[in-house]
C-alpha cells in the first residue's frame, strides 16, 4: 500500500510515492500470555465450569475469537492454564538452587518456598480444587506436567542423597513421597485455614498464625529427615 508525499522543491510541488506504513499486528507472545494471565483469574473465581470465554477475551483486551484462535476450547484453554500456574511454580522452585545449598539448608528452602508460594498465589490453591474435582480430567490430556515435575524431584533426590551421605538425613524417604507430604502439609493448610479456623474456634488465618504453621512444617520436615 502506498500514500502521496508532496515534496516542496524550489518553485514547484512534486508529488512523490512512498510506502504507507501498516498497522502493528499485536504480538503473538504477548497475546497467548495476557490470555493465560486472564484465564487464571477467571477460572480461580468461577471454576472451569462458570468461567467464560467472553469475560476471559475482555479482560485480556483482544477480540473473543482470537482465544479460539490461540486456543481451540474452553476445555483447551482450561488445560493450558492449568499447564501455565504449573509452569510457573516449577520454574520458582527451579531459581532455588537447591543443589548450591547444604542438604538441611536445602529442604529448609523448599519447604517455606512451597508455603510462601501458596501464600502469594491463592489461585493456586482454587485452580487445582476445581481440578481435583473433576478427577484430573483435563491434566489427563497434557503432554507437558509429567515433565515439568520430573527436575524438581530430581533436586528432592539429590538434596537427600547428599544429606544421606554427609550423615545428616536418614534413608527412609523416596523423593516423590517427600514431595507429596510437603505439598501435603503446605497445601491443607490454604485449601482448609478458613473451615478450621472454625472447626477448632481458632483464627489460624493471621499473619501470626501463619508464622506459626510455616515454621512448624519446617521443623516437622526437617525433624523427619534427620537421623
Amino acid at each position: 500500500m502506498v500514500e502521496k508525499e508532496v515534496i516542496v522543491g524550489e518553485g514547484a510541488k512534486v508529488e512523490q510515492l512512498v510506502p504507507k506504513k501498516r498497522p502493528q499486528k499485536r504480538d503473538t507472545v504477548a497475546t497467548r500470555k495476557a490470555l493465560l494471565d486472564a484465564a487464571v483469574t477467571e477460572f480461580a473465581e468461577f471454576g472451569f465450569e462458570g468461567g467464560r470465554v467472553d469475560r476471559i477475551a475482555r479482560l485480556a483486551g483482544v477480540n473473543k475469537q482470537l482465544v479460539y484462535h490461540h486456543f481451540g476450547s474452553k476445555a483447551d484453554l482450561y488445560r493450558a492454564t492449568l499447564e501455565e500456574v504449573y509452569r510457573e511454580i516449577r520454574e520458582r522452585e527451579q531459581q532455588l538452587r537447591l543443589g548450591e545449598q547444604e542438604p538441611e539448608a536445602a529442604m529448609r528452602t523448599l519447604v517455606g518456598f512451597s508455603f510462601d508460594y501458596l501464600a502469594e498465589h491463592p489461585e493456586f490453591v482454587t485452580l487445582i480444587n476445581d481440578e481435583n474435582r473433576m478427577e484430573a480430567v483435563h491434566l489427563k490430556q497434557s503432554d507437558k506436567v509429567t515433565d515439568m515435575h520430573s527436575p524438581l524431584i530430581h533436586l528432592i533426590e539429590e538434596s537427600l542423597d547428599r544429606g544421606v551421605a554427609e550423615g545428616v538425613f536418614n534413608d527412609r524417604f523416596d523423593p516423590i513421597d517427600l514431595y507429596l507430604s510437603i505439598a501435603g502439609l503446605t497445601y491443607f493448610y490454604f485449601s482448609n485455614r478458613h473451615t478450621a479456623s472454625v472447626i477448632f474456634n481458632r483464627d489460624i488465618t493471621t499473619a501470626k498464625q501463619m508464622r506459626q504453621r510455616r515454621a512448624h512444617i519446617i521443623d516437622f520436615v526437617l525433624s523427619s529427615l534427620r537421623r
